[in-house]
């Protein structure tokens, strides 16, 4: 299990880059964002599975194929497209945050799984995660109200920001339970499925967007956007946050149960913050950083608890330890 806690760690290091992308990259929509990031992971992809991709695509079923659009869909464009435009709405850390209810969500979302700790076990990590998170979002709306920022605009960013996390909620609980009923597919081999399939989703919907005038034009008032740095900015994202991000959550998705996974999608928000705070060249703020060290210490709660060896243990009974059962 600690093999899979180290995986989930490192891929949320990748994927805190995704919440600054969109800040690097202003000048262009939340739209172009998604299926410029989606398309060069699509390439990439392309390129790493090229020499095995004809007996992969043989093994795939119609059954297969379903997962691997509806996850394209939830757990990549349509979720990164809502919070690329939170994120320039209504800021990183706002944005950052939402995405923090994760651990929340999807171990509410998987409370019912093989193996998952029943939620009273849980009670005091989730309450130091949901005070942190009560801290963060006390501290941002007050900044908002000093800063005279516009109330629609943040408060149009914070739902989209919303909408990005019932996306990655439903994703990464349906994720985790198709990879432990398809043990045949290698966590790279499936996230390289994932990768082509939604590469091939942003080139359709990059081939309508373009004829219908909706991404590629100049930007606000006719200005000319950098376009080489848009490429650059987008496939190096696509090269950590997709390719080996992906890769490194679906080797922690089989080796933990879907609760303790839940808590470690909270590293993703964490990093955002700590790339954030670098970008805008500023300390976190005295409610921040007590909200940093609640999120910190929840998680480490929840690995420890599920870390525990289960008392009065029985041979194939629920009280399996995590780590025999989920490692291949």
């Amino acid at each position: 299990m600690w093999y899979g806690v180290l995986c989930g760690l490192a891929a949320g290091a990748f994927w805190g880059t995704i919440f600054v992308m969109p800040r690097w990259l202003a000048a262009f929509s939340p739209m172009e964002l998604a299926l410029g990031r989606y398309l060069a992971y699509g390439l990439i992809t392309l390129v790493l599975l090229l020499p095995r991709l004809r007996g992969l695509l043989r093994r795939l079923t119609r059954a297969d194929c379903a997962v691997l659009l509806r996850h394209a869909l939830a757990g990549n464009i349509v979720y990164y497209l809502l919070l690329s435009g939170g994120v320039q709405l209504a800021g990183v850390a706002p944005a950052s945050l939402i995405i923090g209810l994760l651990p929340l969500s999807v171990t509410l979302l998987g409370r019912r799984d093989h193996g998952a700790l029943p939620l009273r076990q849980l009670v005091w990590p989730l309450a130091l995660v949901v005070a942190g998170i009560v801290c963060i979002n006390v501290d941002v709306f007050n900044h908002a109200a000093s800063q005279q920022m516009a109330w629609p605009r943040v408060a149009l960013g914070m739902l989209g920001a919303f909408g990005a996390l019932l996306c990655w909620t439903w994703y990464a609980v349906d994720n985790a339970r198709f990879l432990k009923r398809n043990p045949h597919y290698s966590g790279a081999e499936w996230s390289g499925l994932y990768g082509l399939s939604t590469g091939l989703v942003a080139l359709a919907m990059g081939v309508i967007a373009l004829a219908v005038g909706g991404v590629g034009g100049p930007g606000e008032g006719g200005v000319m956007r950098d376009w080489l740095r848009f490429w650059s900015v987008v496939s190096l994202v696509a090269l950590g946050a997709s390719v080996i991000g992906n890769q490194l959550w679906n080797l922690a998705s089989r080796r933990v149960p879907v609760t303790l996974s839940g808590q470690l999608l909270l590293f993703e928000t964490l990093f955002g913050l700590l790339y954030g705070f670098v970008y805008q060249q500023q300390m976190p703020r005295p409610l921040e950083l007590t909200a940093i060290v609640l999120l910190i210490a929840g998680v480490a709660g929840s690995v420890w608890l599920h870390a525990r060896p289960a008392p009065h243990q029985s041979d194939g009974g629920a009280g399996t330890s995590c780590t025999s059962r989920t490692s291949t």
